[in-house]
């Protein structure tokens, strides 16, 4: 159902931690938007968001927020614990959901807010802005359109560095509260955007490691991912590389595909090497000459496009559950010893859609 398109979006945002500021500047931004409301757990801290965001009202909570400013996209910037409960409510007072990754702690609670945005004909949006950005869009329809030839092997690699302090959060390192380690909270990004380029996956093949981080759940994982249309990739992801990078690469029968970049990338990032006898191909590979950079920007600026059209949303926030059930299937397979996972499995798994949580193997040193 299209909205009034003669006025802003009415938008209120729930949870005003590090990433709440970037929801706010790109809705800043968006004339097509209007940040009309805040709430957080800590009264203060949404009155210190409100005021240097030129947001009108601070709401007590969520409740209070949905009844009294009747906004029509919550954007939801809180823990993966409280996604589902704070996504109903906001579907059961008829608002849009745009939700930060990952969207919820396990499949079965992201199947809940699913099946409640249908009921209330809303839409739910994950943010996963490594998919935006015009070198992506392009890399996409090159693949998509097979001018790159088929896609043979990947890497996807998630180097971060996270120390004790990051971890002395604390709803961080557990599996009760924060639902999963580094292949959930962080790989989840670079994953995300290895299917949007690659398309569905059909086996996984991981083990969950604790080389070094005082944590309940992994700081390192590795994982084997083929996709349907026979790309094998290597996944790696961890929080103890002091070198930091997010990178994938696509080896295809024509060409090799990197993005090298740490929290987004530009065109800067992206390089189309031609494989010996396909270099007068690459002029057509080129990026193109208008660039827009990957971000919430962008993807906030899509979803609200298709809210205000009434139309289905983009490619670049469609999708909700594939990358959650490709890390989902990482988990099940560790817990399984390394045995593949497929997502016939996945889709009956007795307890990985209900949650994450899984043997890790202990190699920190005694």
């Amino acid at each position: 159902m299209p909205l009034d398109t003669d006025r802003p979006l009415r938008c209120a945002l729930v949870g005003t931690g590090s990433v709440a500021r970037l929801h706010a500047e790109a809705v800043a931004a968006d004339p097509a938007a209007q940040l009309v409301a805040v709430t957080d757990i800590s009264p203060d801290a949404a009155r210190t968001f409100a005021q240097a965001h030129d947001v009108p009202t601070v709401s007590a909570d969520l409740d209070a927020l949905l009844s009294a400013e009747r906004p029509e996209v919550v954007l939801i910037c809180t823990p993966p614990a409280v996604h589902r409960e704070q996504a109903l409510a906001a579907f059961a007072a008829g608002a849009h959901v745009v939700v930060e990754k990952p969207p919820a702690p396990s499949l079965a609670e992201l199947d809940e807010m699913r099946r409640a945005a249908a009921t209330a004909d809303r839409r739910l949006a994950v943010v996963f802005q490594q998919r935006t950005g015009t070198a992506a869009a392009h890399v996409k329809r090159l693949l998509d359109d097979g001018a790159l030839g088929r896609p043979l092997l990947a890497q996807c690699q998630t180097l971060w560095f996270r120390d004790a302090d990051y971890f002395a959060v604390p709803w961080r390192g557990k599996w009760s509260t924060e639902g999963g380690g580094t292949t959930l909270g962080h790989a989840i990004h670079q994953l995300d955007l290895l299917a949007f380029l690659l398309g569905e996956w059909a086996s996984v093949e991981a083990r969950l490691w604790r080389l070094d981080r005082e944590t309940e759940t992994e700081d390192a994982s590795t994982a084997t991912v083929r996709f349907a249309q026979g790309t094998v990739a290597q996944v790696v992801s961890s929080t103890v590389s002091p070198r930091q990078t997010s990178s994938i690469r696509i080896d295809t029968r024509k060409a090799t595909v990197t993005v090298d970049h740490l929290y987004g990338h530009g065109h800067e990032n992206w390089s189309i090497t031609p494989a010996p006898g396909f270099e007068p191909d690459a002029a057509d590979w080129a990026l193109p000459a208008h660039e827009v950079a990957s971000g919430h920007a962008p993807l906030l600026h899509d979803v609200f496009a298709a809210l205000r059209a009434g139309a289905p949303l983009p490619p670049t926030a469609d999708a909700p559950a594939r990358s959650l059930e490709l890390v989902a299937a990482m988990y099940a397979s560790a817990a399984a010893d390394g045995r593949p996972v497929t997502p016939e499995e996945l889709a009956a798994h007795p307890t990985h859609r209900r949650g994450f949580e899984s043997p890790v193997i202990d190699l920190r040193a005694p």
